[in-house]
């Protein structure tokens, strides 16, 4: 018998009738069939006695990994700066591709909401529909290993975040300063100019640094598929065993992450 609260807060009992107690009870059933069913697809697919000794495994390569092997920080330094380089070229890279995409996608700003609109939803459909380490695999494949590739990687990535933020912003405008701006003469640019543009600084500000605190994180990885940064050094470390070389660059993976959060989360404040 379900509740429900009137408009006092008082509550009142509601007597289901013999359909509604059968329907839900058959909803009840099918979701405990399928989660059975996964379950046992899944039991298939395990080693389970790779999961149960798991814990011995994980306390073996623990023991190994500590201490950290600090001297080898030094060989860190510069996969580190790589890293950073990767985050912070690759999303003014995208914010220089996703800010026209943006107005073109925008109900109120796109030339032709039929035909131009479309694609540009689209473009950014699909780059955020493919992960950060996809593109680096592909692209990877396409120009070879290396920053670039991270770099390039990380910009088409962003692009669907940046332009779907910012198009949304767009469109929640206040078209009162549109509409003044244009009643003194002012042409299209000088109305996008004067009269959109200054009203979504803040948000595109925003968005900026909220992405490149992402793309920090996403860049870390990027080197585990051969797009350069720490992730190739964490790569190598992992092939060859090297546990506390492994320690130290999952230390400074998170430091590094820690400080870009610290940023954005200033640069916000900031801003908001």
């Amino acid at each position: 018998m379900p509740v429900s609260t009137d408009a006092k807060g008082a509550k009142v009992w509601q007597l289901r009738n013999r359909n509604q107690t059968l329907t839900r009870w058959a909803g009840y059933l099918a979701a405990v069939a399928i989660f059975m069913w996964c379950w046992q697809r899944i039991s298939e697919a395990t080693t389970w006695f790779f999961v149960w000794d798991a814990p011995r495994i994980a306390a073996d390569i623990g023991s190994r990994a500590w201490p950290p092997r600090w001297s080898y920080m030094d060989n860190l330094w510069g996969p580190l700066w790589d890293t950073l380089n990767m985050a912070t070229l690759g999303t003014v890279l995208a914010l220089f591709m996703a800010v026209p995409i943006a107005f073109l996608a925008a109900r109120n700003t796109t030339p032709s909401a039929l035909f131009i609109r479309p694609v540009a939803l689209f473009i950014i459909v699909a780059t955020r529909s493919i992960n950060s380490l996809i593109w680096a695999l592909l692209l990877v494949a396409i120009i070879g290993p290396g920053v670039f590739a991270g770099l390039m990687a990380i910009a088409f990535r962003s692009i669907g975040f940046c332009a779907k933020l910012l198009y949304e912003a767009i469109e929640e405008i206040d078209e009162k300063q549109v509409e003044a701006i244009t009643a003194t003469g002012a042409s299209r640019w000088q109305v996008m100019a004067y009269g959109i543009v200054p009203q979504i600084m803040p948000a595109f500000a925003g968005i900026s640094v909220f992405r490149w605190d992402i793309n920090i994180r996403e860049s870390t990885v990027l080197g585990l598929v051969g797009a350069g940064g720490i992730g190739l050094q964490l790569q190598s470390s992992l092939n060859t065993l090297a546990w506390p070389q492994v320690t130290l660059i999952l230390i400074v993976i998170l430091f590094a992450v820690i400080v870009g959060e610290w940023v954005s989360a200033k640069v916000r404040g900031a801003i908001m």
